[in-house]
């Protein structure tokens, strides 16, 4: 997501460069620039108009100091607004009350079954709760099935009597949560395929009765400009705490991040960032507007990473990284953990500089990995430890082993020390800004 509009403002911050100070005229066609971006990215227009307003109120005669170049000036303005603009702090979801009883609303289609069952698997990972899902959408063909699905692929319970009214199923499952000490409690509710009055006088029923903690708005991110009326229609009906943004890892432009808070001043929660059960991530303004504008991600990265190396392992990692005594064993083992957190490629889209490296669109065959992990096991300790001994013969031995080939084994030597460095540059600081 935001690659397109990332690139744009990109593009715009490289106009300001060897400026010795920021006029209106040396910032116009930069400002035209991100003004175009932001509205292609089908971020609404009023947004659009307040954002280019406040970084030209805020840009305009800025002195350009020695030690700072009018590009960096610039880029900071450009993140600061649209820090401001996903909401400025990070609200996270509601975790302490006992017990904690969510609503999920949202039109048909949005994903909201499949989240229902994310922020399950999250708060039991996460926080240590014990989450029950509910199963109200009665209306649906096999949403219920659907559900129950989820629950059984996760181990976590669904409750559902059939196709009885909504209401009396969540006063069944309060019951049924409170004799077998359930503390996190998810009512998957009806969609529509737009909203309509009984949808409406439904939900606002089953809030009345429940006073859930969260009422969640599932919306797709590629839905538009089309989300700000459906946020408005449901928020007019219920007290909606937050709204969660499903199908990021597609091919939307994502300009609905940027228009949901400032619009209806609901924070975004939680983004679904793949189809997998554990594909949901919290939502941090700051981190997603360096994703936007390239600077990285690297603490959601740490993040994600934590539940596979633990600390000691970190920072043996940290301090061979730094001497670039990082050996192919060190690798291996990584590689390894590595497959623990999903796809590969969701993690390089988070360095700093991606787009930039072109490593933000790489698709990694899990083939690949399996014959890299083959090439390696194939050499002995020493060889690990030392590639810079293996020569033709050993490369010829490496090759028989391993079922590949010595130009395979090859661009697997290169490839690694490239890496090696860049590693080194990152653990010293050195890594240049992307712009």
């Amino acid at each position: 997501m935001f690659e397109y509009m990332g690139d744009r403002l990109s593009k715009a911050i490289k106009n300001i460069k060897g400026m010795g100070r920021i006029t209106e005229e040396n910032i116009g066609d930069a400002m035209r620039e991100i003004r175009v971006a932001l509205l292609e990215a089908d971020v609404n227009y009023e947004v659009v108009k307040e954002f280019i307003a406040n970084i030209k109120e805020k840009a305009l005669g800025l002195e350009v100091s020695k030690s700072l170049k009018p590009e960096e000036l610039f880029i900071k303005l450009v993140k600061d607004e649209l820090v401001a603009l996903l909401g400025g702090d990070y609200v996270p979801l509601e975790t302490k009350k006992v017990p904690t009883i969510i609503m999920m609303v949202g039109l048909q289609g949005s994903g909201k079954t499949t989240t229902a069952g994310k922020i399950a698997n999250l708060v039991r990972k996460k926080h240590k709760k014990n989450p029950l899902l509910v199963a109200c959408d009665v209306y649906r063909p096999a949403a219920i099935d659907q559900l129950k699905e989820i629950g059984a692929s996760l181990n976590i319970p669904v409750f559902e009597e059939g196709k009885i009214k909504p209401l009396d199923i969540v006063k069944d499952a309060l019951q049924y949560a409170k004799e077998n000490n359930h503390d996190y409690i998810i009512v998957d509710t009806a969609g529509r395929l737009q909203i309509d009055e009984e949808l409406m006088n439904e939900l606002v029923e089953l809030e009345a009765f429940l006073k859930p903690q969260e009422i969640l708005l599932v919306i797709d991110a590629m839905i538009g400009q089309d989300a700000i009326n459906v946020i408005k229609g449901f928020n007019e009906k219920l007290t909606l705490t937050g709204a969660i943004l499903t199908k990021m890892d597609g091919n939307t432009k994502g300009g609905v991040a940027l228009s949901v808070r400032h619009l209806t001043n609901i924070p975004i929660k939680l983004v679904g960032d793949s189809e997998k059960l554990d594909g949901i991530s919290e939502f941090y303004p700051e981190r997603m507007a360096e994703r936007i504008l390239d600077m990285g991600d690297i603490l959601s990265i740490a993040e994600k990473v934590e539940g596979v190396i633990s600390e000691e392992e970190a920072t043996d990692l940290t301090r061979k990284m730094k001497k670039g005594d990082y050996t192919l064993e060190d690798f291996l083992t990584n590689l390894k953990q590595i497959r623990k957190l999903g796809p590969l490629e969701n993690l390089l889209k988070m360095m700093p500089g991606a787009r930039k490296m072109g490593i933000d669109n790489i698709n990694i065959n899990p083939k690949d990995m399996a014959h890299v992990e083959a090439i390696i096991l194939s050499m002995t300790p020493y060889e690990r430890r030392h590639p810079e001994c293996i020569k033709n013969t050993r490369k010829q031995r490496i090759a028989k082993g391993s079922g590949r080939s010595v130009e395979e084994i090859n661009r697997l030597l290169n490839q690694f020390e490239q890496m090696k460095k860049m590693m080194k540059q990152m653990s010293n600081g050195n890594l240049k800004m992307p712009f």
